[in-house]
């Protein structure tokens, strides 16, 4: 601490560029700061820093399996977050003068890179901006900020002493709980499970945080309801979605798409409170919708639009502009490309020659490529065992597929599966399609179609949520929906820079899986292309991942042959 105050006082007013010798290891006593970069300028990227306690004194029970430690790792995240606020001062001259920052954690539990919990130590990775006035250090605030502010920031979320752990015990249980409830889905049958007494809706749809009044606990049909027993909670009930295709219907605003959002972000942990802590699903469950403008490259989209005019193929398909249609299909290729067992399908968002094509239309249209929906979803899950499940306000079409049928009416579900069976017998409707699919060709990409480049540095990066990097080229996420958090972009980005650099033609697959295996061996910590600590990222999904790599302009790719 006397060294760190001493180089303070000697660079003070000095040019912003003397905060370049604190970088090094700080002892102060209950644990050591160690400065990794420092920004050039107060207006640039804020200088990075690790604390590391001096030991670990939290109860070993705390973090003594794999989800039980990335489950402590993400509390301890969310209590420094919530120190730094009640304790740092903020903004104290230029630029982002003063502000303490550690990655900020959606309402998902994920493995990230801002905390390391290990049996000898705690290490929180943090970013500082170092206060200037103008563009020289001002000493005596970063002394306010280095020398006070962290000091008791650690004190208050770091150490036994200053952490509630019946609090992160109870967060730790939780996720253990889910995580073990996903894990039974597969041998119960179920591709889905909502607690009862969930609850769904958010507070707007611009927030993950829940609805906090006038929000209706979830309740399962009787039908649907199925006990499980959980190792902390014990035992509970709720509503069992099983494999095959489902169709969730009801008229607009009684929470069909609530639902089916929920169902979507059930392939993560949520925070105690949060309301959807025990709705989970299939971890690797795909939400499928319409995307007008995306480029598709190579894809085989022959299971769901035939021959197109002149002969054209659609084995290995390439558009920089696809359709609504086309590009729902080219979502349902590639994610049975790199492994699904669940569909997940929304008409609100879906191309709505892509879902159905009534007796009127086909009698009409006879040279017809597009194979519907509707024709697939049985297909699916007779041929592949990939489960579908689909919401429908309109098509009733789809009742004659379904196994099983929920109405949501108030925000209330009821099984109107037998109620289905009756409309279907009195409105009968023609399903055509071969009751067969086949699995879309895998294909190989190759990485020189990925320009790294810009000027002379080669730039790999997220920017934000929705944004990747790749040299000049952006490449846009929005669409991909089950991202959750900013550090699983930039996690992507890395991987993505990493296959590109690599120079081989891989199968999509294969990147994915060698990724996951990487990250699986050496963690995100492996992940390379950063200065200082990595810590802004979360662990993405294999279906991000993919979802990325095909949504790259210049990607070229091509179809492998069976």
């Amino acid at each position: 601490m006397n060294r760190l105050r001493s180089i303070l006082d000697r660079i003070d007013r000095r040019g912003y560029g003397a905060y370049k010798d604190l970088q090094g290891s700080y002892d102060f006593e209950r644990f050591t700061l160690t400065i990794d970069r420092v920004q050039r300028d107060p207006f640039a990227p804020p200088s990075l820093i690790r604390v590391r306690t001096r030991d670990n004194r939290f109860d070993p029970a705390l973090f003594s399996n794999p989800v039980r430690k990335f489950a402590l790792e993400d509390f301890l995240t969310r209590r420094v977050d919530a120190a730094i606020r009640r304790i740092v001062r903020g903004n104290r001259g230029s630029g982002g003068s003063g502000r303490v920052e550690i990655q900020r954690p959606s309402q998902v539990v994920l493995p990230r890179t801002s905390m390391v919990v290990h049996r000898d130590y705690v290490e929180a990775r943090m970013a500082v901006g170092l206060p200037a006035r103008g563009r020289t250090v001002d000493a005596r605030a970063a002394r306010a900020v280095l020398l006070d502010e962290l000091p008791k920031v650690v004190g208050a979320s770091l150490v036994p002493a200053g952490v509630d752990e019946e609090a992160a015990r109870f967060h730790v249980e939780t996720i253990e709980d889910a995580e073990h409830l996903r894990g039974m889905l597969p041998s119960l049958g179920l591709v889905a499970f909502v607690a009862d007494g969930a609850v769904l809706p958010r507070e707007s749809g611009a927030s993950d945080r829940p609805l906090t009044g006038g929000a209706v606990p979830f309740e399962s049909p009787e039908e649907l309801r199925v006990t499980v027993e959980l190792p902390n909670r014990g035992e509970i009930t709720g509503m069992g979605i099983p494999e095959g295709v489902t169709l969730i219907a009801g008229g607009g605003f009684h929470g069909k798409s609530t639902l089916l959002e929920a169902l979507s972000w059930g392939v993560y942990d949520h925070v105690p409170g949060d309301g959807r802590e025990l709705v989970v699903t299939r971890e690797d469950a795909v939400k499928i919708r319409a995307e007008d403008g995306r480029s598709v490259a190579g894809v085989d989209i022959s299971g769901t639009i035939g021959e197109l005019p002149g002969g054209r193929t659609t084995e290995n398909f390439s558009t920089p502009n696809a359709s609504g249609s086309t590009s729902q299909a080219a979502n349902i290729a590639e994610a049975l490309e790199v492994g699904t067992s669940l569909l997940l399908v929304d008409e609100d968002t879906s191309a709505t020659n892509f879902m159905i094509r009534d007796e009127r239309m086909r009698e009409l249209v006879r040279k017809e490529p597009i194979t519907p929906f509707v024709d697939l979803a049985r297909p699916l899950y007779n041929t592949l065992g990939v489960s579908t499940v689909v919401v429908i306000g309109g098509v009733g079409a789809y009742l004659d597929v379904a196994d099983r049928v929920i109405l949501m009416e108030d925000y209330h579900p009821h099984d109107a599966t037998d109620r289905a069976r009756e409309v279907t017998e009195r409105f009968p409707v023609k399903i055509e399609g071969d009751g067969h699919v086949s699995l879309p060709k895998g294909r190989r990409v190759r990485a020189t179609s990925i320009d790294l480049r810009r000027g002379r540095r080669e730039t790999a990066r997220g920017k934000g949520l929705s944004t990747i990097e790749l040299g000049r080229e952006r490449v846009d996420l929005s669409y991909v929906e089950q991202l959750a958090e900013p550090g699983q972009t930039e996690a992507i980005a890395r991987i993505i820079g990493e296959f590109a650099s690599s120079g081989k033609s891989r199968a999509v697959r294969e990147v994915v899986e060698a990724a996951i295996t990487g990250l699986e061996s050496g963690g995100l910590d492996s992940l390379g292309g950063f200065r200082g600590h990595p810590g802004q990222m979360s662990l993405p999904r294999p279906q991000e991942i993919a979802a990325a790599i095909n949504r790259i302009r210049s990607l070229e790719a091509t179809t492998e042959r069976h």
